[in-house]
């Protein structure tokens, strides 16, 4: 299964990038995961996503040319550090955050993706194996101008140039159909959702 990953990182001008310093301090996002069998099996949970802060344009572009150039082992290499939020599940340690992109919909919803490097136990990770092409773990939310809506998680994610799709990035599922994320709730509340 593949999905469009950071729509805008390589031709900025074309896509309309939501203003990111009209966010201040720390954003919060929650919700409930519907797990859709793997490693979060049919359960549900709950999650709290906290950014502090959205990757600017050009380190977006700086990641997205690493990728295109060096492919997505670099990628992980080069954002293993950055800490720009932390997700978690109700009751569990979090993870790092390792890039967060905003971006304006032609409905005026936000769209966030994050992404980060994948946890252990998301999949049995063996050398030489399928699983260790997909390295990452994968967000992405849909809010309304009410801080309200939904999106999907991809607990294991390869992250790659699709040629054929005109060089879009692009996101591939391991194994299983991605989780939902059901009444996520932008808990800081941002403010009104203008050009």
């Amino acid at each position: 299964m593949r999905n469009i990953l950071f729509s805008g990182l390589l031709i900025l001008g074309v896509f309309a990038a939501a203003n990111a310093q009209q966010f201040r301090g720390p954003q919060e996002f929650s919700g409930t995961i519907v797990g859709s069998g793997g490693s979060l099996g049919w359960r549900t949970y709950q999650f709290t996503l906290t950014v502090d802060r959205f990757t600017p344009d050009p380190e977006a572009s700086s990641d997205a040319e690493i990728l295109r150039s060096l492919g997505q082992g670099a990628l992980l290499d080069t954002i293993r550090d950055q800490r720009v939020g932390t997700f978690s599940l109700v009751g569990q340690p979090g993870r790092n955050v390792n890039l967060v992109r905003v971006r304006r919909m032609a409905d005026a919803r936000l769209r966030i993706v994050a992404v980060f490097e994948r946890w252990g136990s998301a999949y049995d990770v063996r050398p030489g194996t399928r699983s260790q092409d997909y390295p990452f773990t994968y967000i992405e939310i849909y809010v309304d101008e009410n801080g309200r809506g939904e999106g999907k998680l991809i607990p294991a994610a390869r992250i790659y140039f699709d040629k054929k799709d005109h060089n879009q990035i692009d996101a591939e599922n391991f194994g299983v159909f991605p989780a939902r994320l059901m009444s996520v709730e932008w808990c800081t509340r941002p403010p009104k959702i203008a050009e």
